[in-house]
């Protein structure tokens, strides 16, 4: 590489990985290095991630990201940092850690969920700070700390996300950006500061918290052992940065009123910008900062690729598998290319995990549903994709109710790469999608951010003309009409199975714990 050229780093803390990401001043892709670690599963309906793996995964895909670049280190303008959100960690007074990272998958405080909604006016906390309330949500989290583990709730001296051990790590000082906080159902989104009334709830003064700070703050001066290990410089400038989430809306150039941002990897989004906070009377979608005149809303959904990884796993012979050069989980999708839409009336509720964006139900359990003597495995396949765009699109409904019909669909995730996959949301929402020609989107979000920040772009509107469009899909009219019938099916069933969900769960729940 030409040693005088200056490229922008963009640093992905996610839930399965941590990728470094380098990109040139005007967007273009030069180099990524991904790091994958474990979520830990400590007992039934709890999920958690060590954060000194984490940070070594931080430390080593910077670096090695930079060395398959072929640059120095002294070329980077910045790195800004794009974090998963919802995730909650103790620590005492010298910056130990108390806890394990409880990340957004953890159910354990459903039962405060319960009471939040029930007793403590949840519905009004999440009109203050946008975070709907579920098991995902710091909130409830510290209730449960505050309930079950009062010797750690007493001792703690901070309560801190990833993002923010990563960046203490790095500068021995607590802060938290705008969009990470929005996300802790804490933090008040027309007063940007911690909701005082939601502190005294938790008994917690603001003190054990981090000082929010734009999105677009810049430090420098990070400890030198870990830029020496990177090599980078200790002044680098290291950009606050925001969530992932609102990052991919930036990153795929969906920053527009009525542009809607698609994501489906293991889990799945579906985003718009707004230039005010907005929250749903419902209290059916979330709304997380991105800049001083740009707000998120959206709802993500629990289940994306995950899905039809676990049918895979399940239900696929891997030795009775046809020879082929694809890898077994891309011909799996393939092999559902010529089932047509609506897979002959087979609907799949796709609610392993439970589900947020809408219900915000940790009770939904997944179902396949008209299930006859014609359908084989290739219309299973088929209708766990399609579930997972009904999922996606039962939030885009909220999203066009609250903000205005969208004009144009931007994806990004695993999902993008499939040419089938692309066409059933096309389908799904009856509108064309646009695939951006890099799935760096959160990388490249958190890249174009630290442009912003440090002045090197005037307005984030930039990004426009980094984002490069490989192909644009199309609604096909004949799918639509199918698609718009089943949808229907798809909402009555859910709605007639609600109660049984609870009880179900309950009874898994039951049957979990008496095992372990």
């Amino acid at each position: 590489m030409d040693s005088t050229s200056k490229y922008i780093a963009g640093l992905d803390i996610g839930t399965t990985s941590t990728k470094a990401t380098i990109f040139t001043e005007s967007g273009r892709f030069v180099s990524s290095h991904s790091i994958e670690y474990p979520i830990i599963h400590p007992k039934p309906d709890w999920a958690e991630q060590d954060p000194s793996v984490i940070y070594l995964a931080v430390l080593n895909s910077i670096r090695s990201a930079i060395i398959k670049a072929d640059i120095h280190g002294t070329q980077l303008i910045g790195i800004g940092i794009s974090s998963a959100m919802h995730s909650l960690i103790a620590v005492d007074q010298e910056g130990e850690l108390l806890t394990n990272s409880i990340i957004w998958a953890d159910n354990r405080s459903i039962d405060y969920v319960r009471k939040l909604k029930e007793d403590l006016n949840g519905h009004q906390i999440y009109m203050r700070t946008g975070t709907p309330i579920h098991p995902m949500s710091p909130l409830s989290k510290l209730l449960w700390m505050k309930g079950e583990r009062p010797d750690i709730f007493a001792k703690a001296a901070k309560w801190i996300s990833i993002k923010e051990y990563i960046t203490w790590k790095w500068f021995h000082t607590y802060f938290v950006d705008y969009s990470i906080a929005s996300t802790t159902g804490l933090f008040n989104l027309n007063e940007l500061e911690w909701d005082q009334d939601v502190l005294t709830l938790l008994g917690i003064d603001k003190e054990k918290l981090s000082q929010p700070v734009p999105t677009t703050a810049v430090y420098q001066g990070m400890d030198r052992d870990a830029a020496d290990f990177m090599g980078i410089p200790a002044d680098i400038p290291i950009v606050a940065g925001a969530s992932d989430g609102v990052l991919a809306n930036l990153g795929v150039g969906a920053i527009e009123e009525g542009e809607l941002a698609v994501t489906i990897g293991t889990s799945g989004a579906i985003r718009t910008v707004v230039s005010q906070p907005l929250t749903d009377p419902e209290g059916r979608t979330f709304c997380y900062a991105l800049s001083e005149d740009k707000w998120v809303i959206g709802g993500p959904v629990n289940n994306g690729g995950i899905a039809l990884r676990w049918f895979k796993d399940q239900f696929v012979s891997y030795e009775n598998a046809i020879p082929t050069e694809k890898d077994s989980f891309e011909a799996l999708i393939d092999s559902a290319s010529d089932i047509p839409a609506g897979a002959q009336g087979l609907l799949f509720l796709p609610y392993l995990t439970g589900e947020r964006a809408p219900h915000w139900n940790a009770d939904a359990r997944g179902v396949f549903f008209g299930i006859s003597l014609a359908h084989q495995k290739e219309h299973f396949v088929r209708s766990v994709m399609e579930g997972v765009a009904y999922a996606v699109y039962s939030v885009g409904k909220v999203l066009n109710s609250l903000a205005g019909s969208s004009k144009v669909i931007r994806v990004s995730g695993g999902f993008a790469r499939s040419d089938i996959w692309r066409q059933i949301v096309a389908d799904v929402f009856d509108e064309s999608v646009v695939v951006p020609e890099s799935h760096e989107s959160s990388g490249l979000g958190a890249a174009v951010l630290t442009l912003y920040a440090l002045g090197h772009i005037d307005s984030l509107e930039k990004v426009k003309e980094m984002v490069h469009v490989s192909a644009v899909q199309n609604a096909i009219s004949e799918n639509a009409a199918i698609y718009r019938e089943l949808f229907g099916v798809y909402e009555r069933v859910y709605k007639n199975l609600e109660e049984e969900f609870k009880i179900i769960a309950e009874f898994q729940r039951r049957r979990d714990n008496s095992i372990s």
